[in-house]
């Protein structure tokens, strides 16, 4: 079983985007996951992590952002 850990950045507003992310998540994976963990950040922070190994980081995407993809990601690390 996996850890699923989903930083937001507080300040950004980022909180509703990572809360979507998470029932997503849930929705797909819930049995597959011991937990999927929200972590309060900063500096434009938001990032996903299975088991803490990336999978999607703004930083890296710019304003590439698609639920789907992320979730299918986190699939492809926990299964």
């Amino acid at each position: 079983m996996s850890t699923v850990e989903i930083e937001y950045c507080v300040p950004c507003g980022f909180r509703e985007r990572a809360v979507n992310v998470q029932q997503a998540i849930l929705s797909g994976l819930e049995r597959e996951l011991d937990s999927v963990r929200l972590v309060m950040g900063d500096h434009g922070v938001f990032r996903i992590s299975v088991d803490d190994e990336t999978v999607y980081d703004k930083a890296e995407a710019g304003d590439e952002f698609d639920v789907d993809a992320i979730v299918r990601e986190i699939r492809s690390h926990v299964m």
